[in-house]
């Protein structure tokens, strides 16, 4: 059968080298109306394993970090394992944590497009998670993080006693996690101060045009001010329901995938960048914080340079524009 839209080899690589999915396992795809392409050729390429096989489409939320209707959570709970291409990431919801807690396994593809599909699944996986554990023995103990940067990033993170994760793309075990593309490391540190420019890709925009920045100031943890009109607005919007919850300093990650070479305006995919730094505000619940918001707003950093109590920690080199 001839694939006319490219995405079954994707797919395939989804399915069996990062899920590992197995014949007598139950599979669901969850997706939404705006990516149905995809997550039919997932529900496809898992159909080719198991026969116990569930493909569930719901409406896109409105934002990041929105919880799906009870019905889709309810269907991610009950799979061995699952994956979930959808316009607003559920990466960040309580529906995905728990089911990530009830053993099932599987992978978000958030704000994923078929470009970025079919160019982000084009990775060796096993590269990518000895450039993760790389990271994580460089930062893992460090009691402060220090990102700077040519546009004007000066903040420094204290993860305290918070884990950091490795985001590999490979989850085989019960209650593993990923986003799809992968490649980052990430925590969520307990405060913050300082001032990140973002100067790659973030919501609404998407990737940032040349000399356009974002500048967002931290200040124990909460950000105080947001240059942009536009990224403020998101952000007060989501606040409008969870008040100041809406404000907290929410993730730093480090992009560790050399097969990304450029930022092409996909969060999913850029903020895996490897050589990049992106932060994140509002709910951290799902990565190891303490903080419920309807919102997880991250934003990309260019050309960052990272120290790790003082030590200027070796980054991935990936030449891009």
């Amino acid at each position: 059968m001839i694939d006319e839209t490219g995405l079954a080899t994707p797919a395939e690589t989804a399915v069996r080298q990062c899920l590992g999915l197995d014949p007598g396992e139950s599979f669901v795809v969850v997706t939404d109306e705006k990516r149905g392409a995809i997550g039919e050729a997932l529900y496809d390429a898992g159909r080719e394993v198991t026969d116990d096989a569930t493909l569930v489409r719901y409406p896109p939320g409105d934002q990041h970090g929105e919880e799906p209707p009870a019905p889709v959570a309810a269907a991610l709970s009950a799979a061995d394992a699952f994956l979930a291409p959808t316009s607003k990431s559920l990466s960040h919801t309580r529906a995905r944590s728990e089911a990530s807690e009830a053993g099932a396994r599987g992978a978000t593809l958030p704000g994923i497009t078929e470009e970025v599909f079919v160019t982000g699944l084009d990775a060796d996986y096993e590269a990518i998670a000895a450039e993760c554990e790389s990271m994580l023995e460089a930062v893992s103990e460090a009691e402060e993080i220090r990102v700077t940067s040519p546009a004007g990033t000066d903040v420094t993170f204290e993860p305290g006693d918070r884990e950091w994760h490795a985001d590999t793309g490979i989850v085989h075990e019960p209650g593993d996690f990923s986003n799809l593309p992968a490649g980052e490391v990430f925590v969520s540190p307990e405060t913050a101060n300082g001032t990140y420019v973002v100067d790659g890709t973030i919501s609404p925009y998407g990737l940032l045009d040349d000399g356009q920045s974002v500048e967002i100031v931290v200040e124990d943890g909460y950000v105080t001010d947001i240059s942009d009109p536009e990224v403020r607005e998101l952000v007060e919007s989501a606040a409008e329901e969870a008040g100041d919850a809406a404000y907290n300093l929410a993730e730093l990650g480090i992009g560790t995938n050399t097969a990304v070479t450029e930022l092409v305006g996909s969060i999913l995919l850029d903020e895996k960048a490897g050589g990049t730094v992106h932060v994140a505000i509002g709910d951290d619940a799902g990565i190891g914080g303490d903080t419920d918001a309807p919102i997880h707003e991250d934003g990309v950093i260019r050309n960052p340079t990272v120290y790790a109590d003082g030590s200027e920690v070796e980054l991935p080199t990936v030449e891009r524009r």
